[in-house]
């Protein structure tokens, strides 16, 4: 029985030292990730940041600046807060976004403004400063698009215009309001010639 029990401790040691080893190692691994799972955590944070978008000639396409800036690597995404974007696109006058917040799409092709958002298209020629106050708008910046599918406000020197629903195209100066539209215009405000 002593002859037995002299081989059968050496195992028994090394079954119980493998099952610690085991149960350790589970303990240490962080949780899997699968799919629902992952954490929305922040990789980098940046304060202050400005940023230039330069075109091929070498001038400035569009600036973005922001308080601060959160990238997220689960989705790429990346969220700034209190930001202003500035679009040089076209050579009429500069078109100016601000808004509460921003998420930028992984690739930075696309950019939803949140929370009270002010597009401001500056006075040029004859034309007066257009302010559109809006919740939310999708900006393709490459494309010089702006898009929303919310209430509008548009106001200019003479004109106040709501409406449900918009479509800017920056560089043509095209606006499109999608549905219940209504305006007021006050000819003695217009601009004088």
């Amino acid at each position: 029985m002593g002859d037995r029990l002299t081989t059968v401790a050496p195992l028994l040691l090394v079954g119980m030292l493998a099952a610690l080893t085991y149960w350790l190692d589970l303990v240490a691994q962080p949780p899997a990730r699968g799919p629902g799972a992952s954490r929305h955590d922040p990789d980098y944070i940046v304060e202050n940041l400005s940023a230039v978008r330069m075109g091929e000639t070498g001038t400035a396409s569009y600036t973005l600046s922001a308080a601060k800036m959160m990238h997220y690597p689960d989705d790429d995404t990346t969220l700034m807060t209190t930001p202003e974007f500035v679009s040089y696109g076209s050579a009429r006058a500069p078109v100016k976004i601000t808004a509460a917040q921003a998420v930028v799409s992984a690739n930075g092709a696309h950019v939803y403004f949140q929370d009270n958002v002010r597009l401001t298209r500056g006075a040029y020629g004859e034309s007066s400063e257009l302010l559109v106050r809006t919740a939310f708008l999708h900006v393709v910046p490459d494309d010089g698009i702006a898009l929303t599918d919310r209430q509008v406000t548009i106001t200019d020197a003479a004109t106040t215009v709501t409406a449900v629903g918009l479509e800017l195209d920056n560089e043509t100066r095209v606006i499109k309001l999608l549905s219940n539209v209504r305006g007021t215009y006050d000819p003695r405000k217009t601009p004088k010639r």
